[in-house]
C-alpha cells in the first residue's frame, strides 16, 4: 500500500522501455523500480551503503539458507525481470543456478538506476530459480537453531505471499468441475484466484502470453511453471472495509456489542442487514443499497484502469448515524469491491482469458456476505478451499517440492489442493438486473471523476 513513489513511477513510464509491456503497459508505484528510484533520490546515504536489495520472501530464503538465488516470482512480478528468458531451461539440470539473463540493462540505465547493473546485477540478483527449487544445502545450522528445526531441512525458492495463495488454491476444484479427460493443460486456465486480504490480488494463468492494458503481466512461470501469469488487483479491500467501519460514529458501540457476544464486527453487521431485509420488505438482500453507490478506489486503482490518482466516491449519504446506516455503507462497500473484481474479470476475458470459476482465499473469503455478493455480481461460481490458510499451504508446497516429495509444483498442487464449499450466483433474474444497473453506475462514477478532474485542471490553468 506504499504509494510514495507515484512521481517516480510516472517518470519510469515515460521511458517507453520494452519491459513495460510485461507490466500491463505501465509500472505501478507498488513495484520495486519506482520504490528503488525513490530511495536513491531521497535517501542517498542509505542508497550508497546498501549491499543487496531484496524482496521480503527472497530475504527470508536467503536468511534461512545463505543462498542468494532469487525467485522468478518476485523478480518477474515486481522487479521487471523477463522470466521468459528461461523458456529453454525447464529441465532440472538446466534450471540449477540459472544465471540472471532476464534483466534489461538498458531499462535500469535509462531510469537512472544503472548502478544496479554493476557486478552482474549483484545487488538485485545474479541467479534466479523457479519457485520450489531447492536452495543451498537447506537450513543453515544458525537458522535451524533459531527456528527450532533440523539443519539441512530443504527450503524452496520463494513466492510472493499472494502468489503462494494462488498455488494453494488453483487446483482446489471439485471433481465435478474438472473433466479428467481434459486434464490437458487448459483446465486451470478457466480459473481465477482471489487472494483477499488488506488488498486483493486476482491471478489467472494462460498457455499463451496475453498483453492486457492495466493488468500486470504476462509473467512467465511466475506462479505456475510454464504458464503465463496475469495479475490484477485492488489496492485496498479489507483495508477499505476497516476504514469505512472505523470512521463511522456507530462503530465503537457495535465493536462493544461484538466483543460482548464474542463474535466479529462483520458478523454483527451481517445480522443487522438480514434483519433490515425483513423490516424494510426489500425484494432481496442486495437491494438494501439501492440509494448508496461506492467507487472503492480510496487508494487509487491498481487495475484495470491503473490510475494511482483515482479517488473513492460515496454517493447517497444522509445525516443518519445509526447502526443500520453503517451496515448499509458496509454492504455498499462490499458491492463496490465486487464490481471492481467484475471489471477486472470482464477486462481479462475481453483480452483472451476464459475465466468462469473463481477460487477465493484470505481473511475476507471467510465472510459469507462478501463471497455471495461477489458470486452474484460477477456471475461466476466461487470455490472456497478446504484448507482455509491457503497462503501457508502454498508455502508448504514449495517445501515439499524442494524436498523432492513431488516431481513438480504442478504435481504437488494437484495432490495437496482440495475444494471445500462452492458458492453459486443467485438464479433470480431480478438480482442480476439490479447488479447490472449498479455496475453501470459504478463505471459512471469513475468517468464522472475524470470529468471533474479535467474541469478543475482547466480552472487552475
Amino acid at each position: 500500500m506504499d504509494h510514495r513513489a507515484v512521481k517516480q513511477a510516472e517518470k519510469i513510464n515515460s521511458s517507453n522501455s520494452p519491459v513495460l509491456q510485461y507490466c500491463g503497459g505501465a509500472l505501478s508505484p507498488e513495484m520495486q523500480p519506482p520504490k528503488l528510484l525513490w530511495v536513491k533520490e531521497n535517501l542517498q546515504e542509505s542508497w550508497s551503503m546498501v549491499f543487496r536489495w531484496m524482496d521480503l520472501s527472497d530475504w527470508l530464503s536467503y536468511r534461512a539458507t545463505g543462498d542468494d538465488t532469487r525467485s522468478l516470482c518476485t523478480t518477474v512480478c515486481k522487479w521487471t525481470y523477463l522470466g521468459h528468458a528461461h523458456m529453454q531451461q525447464m529441465s532440472e539440470n538446466d534450471s540449477r543456478d540459472m544465471e540472471a539473463c532476464g534483466w534489461d540493462d538498458d531499462f535500469w540505465e535509462e531510469i537512472g538506476l544503472g548502478d544496479l547493473v554493476d557486478g552482474h546485477h549483484a545487488k538485485i540478483g545474479r541467479s534466479v530459480a523457479f519457485p520450489g527449487h531447492p536452495l543451498g544445502s537447506g537450513l543453515t545450522p544458525t537458522a535451524a537453531k533459531e527456528l527450532g528445526l533440523v539443519a539441512g531441512t530443504p527450503v524452496g525458492t520463494s513466492l510472493i505471499d499472494a502468489h503462494a495463495g494462488g498455488v494453494g488454491i488453483m487446483e482446489s476444484v471439485p471433481e465435478a468441475y474438472s473433466d479428467s479427460n481434459d486434464y490437458d493443460k487448459e483446465a486451470i486456465c478457466h480459473r481465477m484466484a482471489l487472494v483477499c486480504g488488506t488488498s486483493t490480488c486476482h491471478m489467472a494463468v494462460s498457455q499463451s502470453k496475453l498483453f492486457i492494458p492495466g493488468i500486470w503481466g504476462p509473467f512467465w512461470s511466475a506462479m505456475v511453471p510454464e504458464y503465463w501469469l496475469t495479475e490484477g488487483g485492488q489496492s485496498a479491500t479489507g483495508a477499505l472495509l476497516d476504514h469505512i467501519i472505523e470512521n463511522h460514529v456507530a462503530s465503537p458501540h457495535l465493536a462493544n456489542r461484538a466483543a460482548s457476544q464474542n463474535i466479529s464486527l462483520f458478523e454483527i453487521l451481517n445480522n443487522i442487514l438480514r434483519t433490515m431485509v425483513d423490516d424494510q420488505k426489500a425484494p432481496f438482500f442486495a437491494a438494501l443499497t439501492e440509494d448508496v453507490h461506492i467507487l472503492p478506489d480510496f487508494h487509487g486503482n491498481r487495475s484495470p484502469i491503473a490510475d494511482p490518482k483515482a479517488k473513492g466516491i460515496i454517493c447517497g449519504l444522509t445525516l443518519d448515524t445509526s447502526d443500520k446506516q453503517l451496515a448499509l455503507l458496509y454492504l455498499a462497500t462490499i458491492q463496490g469491491i465486487a464490481y471492481g473484481t467484475r471489471h477486472i474479470v470482464e477486462h481479462c476475458n475481453a483480452h483472451g482469458h476464459k475465466i468462469d470459476t473463481l477460487l477465493a482465499c484470505g481473511g475476507l473469503s471467510k465472510n459469507p456476505v462478501f463471497i455471495q455478493e461477489h458470486a452474484d455480481i460477477i456471475g461466476c461460481r466461487i470455490v472456497l478451499p478446504r484448507e482455509s490458510e491457503s497462503v501457508l499451504l502454498g508455502a508448504a508446497i514449495l517445501g515439499a517440492v524442494a524436498a523432492k516429495k513431488y516431481a513438480s509444483l504442478s504435481e504437488a498442487m494437484k495432490a495437496l489442493n482440495a475444494a471445500g464449499q462452492v458458492i453459486h450466483p443467485s438464479n433470480d433474474p431480478k438480482v442480476k438486473k439490479y447488479h447490472d444497473a449498479k455496475y453501470q453506475i459504478f463505471r459512471q462514477l469513475y468517468e464522472q471523476q475524470l470529468s471533474h478532474r479535467s474541469t478543475i485542471a482547466k480552472a487552475l490553468e
